[in-house]
Order: structure tokens, then sequence, then C-alpha cells
């Protein structure tokens, strides 16, 4: 019999080495062995989502690699998703998230909402360049939870404190925690535009939110 890890490590690597047509058939024989869908996703397809996004940092991999990559994921996800334990709607919490005006880079993004949806949240992807009005709108629209916004790009930074500002103006700043990330983005700024929290990566980024919606004093920089 084959172990967990053993499982883990083949959905882990059928997603880096992108066998985006073997995948689906790991996942199923993992679940038909009786192993938990939600470790399948977080230790098995995510890591190796993860591990594609370390490659592509490292210039090992470019954007065709990673889209293949993640088709593999998204074909386990098809198979473990509908076996996650149902959570019930009134503790479902909701998420809005996006890429701020400006910028177009958004597969950090895309890497955080399917973990945030692999881990229960109700999450509402805005895409990419949206307008800093579209996050406020939709929050209120929703009764979102969380915000949370990305950008690579240093000049697209201050968005963020726009729609942190915007949501005060329109009284929803108490109601909405706001969430911030990507490469230019740090704690210190993080904490200058009084954002409730900053990750680096998308597992951090489930942690966070699992904290701030656990009522968990999120201290930047702790």
């Amino acid at each position: 019999m084959i172990t967990k890890e053993k499982y883990l490590q083949m959905l882990s690597d059928n997603v880096v080495d992108m066998e985006d047509e073997l995948v689906g058939g790991v996942a199923q024989d993992y679940i038909d062995a009786g192993y938990p869908a939600l470790e399948g996703i977080l230790k098995g397809l995510v890591d190796g989502m993860n591990r594609a996004a370390v490659l592509y940092e490292e210039e090992e991999y470019y954007i065709p690699e990673l889209l293949i990559c993640s088709d593999a994921m998204y074909n386990g996800l098809s198979v473990l998703r509908p076996l996650l334990e149902k959570v019930d709607a009134k503790e479902k919490y909701k998420v809005v998230i996006g890429v701020v005006e400006g910028d177009t880079h958004d597969i950090g993004k895309n890497l955080v909402r399917v973990m945030l949806e692999a881990a229960g949240y109700e999450v509402y992807d805005l895409g990419r360049d949206v307008p800093l009005q579209n996050f406020v709108d939709k929050a209120k629209e929703i009764a979102a939870d969380v915000i949370a916004m990305s950008t690579l790009m240093s000049t697209t930074m201050q968005g963020m404190r726009k729609v942190i500002e915007k949501l005060k103006e329109e009284g929803l700043r108490d109601s909405v925690k706001v969430i911030i990330g990507g490469a230019p983005i740090s704690i210190a700024f993080a904490q200058k535009i009084g954002a409730d929290g900053y990750s680096a990566n998308a597992v951090e980024a489930v942690k966070l939110v699992n904290s701030l919606m656990e009522n968990e004093a999120v201290e930047l920089g702790a």
C-alpha cells in the first residue's frame, strides 16, 4: 500500500512536472486509499504549485510552463475539492481579491485565490488591473470579511492606500480586514498604509486570513 506521504509527493510532482493528464488519476487513487482531501490539496497540489512558482521566480519556468502546472493543479482539484467537508454557509467567510489598477501580473493572486478556496473561503476574484473603487463596491455588495490586494509593481502600490482611504470614507473600514502582498510590498508598507496584514506568499496569505478570521490579533512584524 502506498503511504499518504508518497501520494502527497506524487501529487506535488505531478503539478510541478506538468503532468496534467496523470494527476486526476493519482488524486482519485489517493482518495480511494482513504486519505483526506484537504491534505491532498494543500500538501500535494498546492505544494507543487508553490514549487512551480519558485521555478518561475528563478526563471527556470516561464508563463507557458506555469499555465500547464496550473492546469494540472486544477485537474487534481476537480477530483479533491468536491470531497472537502462542507462548510456551513453562515460560517463561510467572504474574500474579495484582485490585482490593483495599473498592474496585470496575476499569477500570485491566482495562487492565493486557489488556496483560499481550498481552505473553504468564498472568494470573489475581481481579476487584474482592477479599478480601486471596484474593491470597495464589491466588498459593500457582498458584505465581505476580507479584501486581498496584490501588485508586482512599485508604481501601483499607492493604490492600496487609496482603497483603504475609500473604505474609511464609506464607513466600511471597521467591518472588513485588508491584506496586501506582492514583490515590492513589505510589512513596513502594510503598517504605513494601515493594512491589517501582509503575506509574502500564498501559504502565508491563508494563514493570515485564518488568523484574522479567528479574531487573533495579528501584530505586523511580530
